[in-house]
């Protein structure tokens, strides 16, 4: 089951850091955020091909990526309460540090 969260997780962070640089500037800790999640995904997806059917793998990432893109989409469009923005992309921006913590550590706990 961690392993499933980890898979969106992951593409969400990818969905957002897409968006991000995009919009913003990218800095050296953004750019070192991102070979740490690369890096994770790539251990994920080794776990994923060696201990789950590669079918399995490929279904569940297709609908991961489609259901990240739609959220990120979604907030990209905005949600209003009487004409203010209550959750912009700006701050979805500010969860890039603690997805690429979570993405890290799961991406560990899989292995071990």
């Amino acid at each position: 089951m961690l392993f499933f969260l980890d898979l969106f997780l992951l593409f969400l962070y990818f969905k957002i850091a897409r968006v991000h640089k995009k919009e913003e500037k990218l800095s050296f800790s953004i750019k070192l955020q991102h070979i740490l999640v690369a890096l994770s995904a790539l251990s994920l997806y080794s776990y994923a091909y060696s201990y789950i059917a590669w079918y399995l793998v490929l279904i569940v990432s297709f609908l991961f990526f489609i259901i990240a893109a739609l959220i990120v989409t979604a907030v990209q469009l905005g949600i209003f309460v009487d004409g203010k923005p209550q959750f912009g992309i700006s701050k979805l921006y500010q969860y890039l540090p603690l997805i690429t913590i979570t993405v890290t550590l799961l991406s560990a706990i899989i292995w071990s």
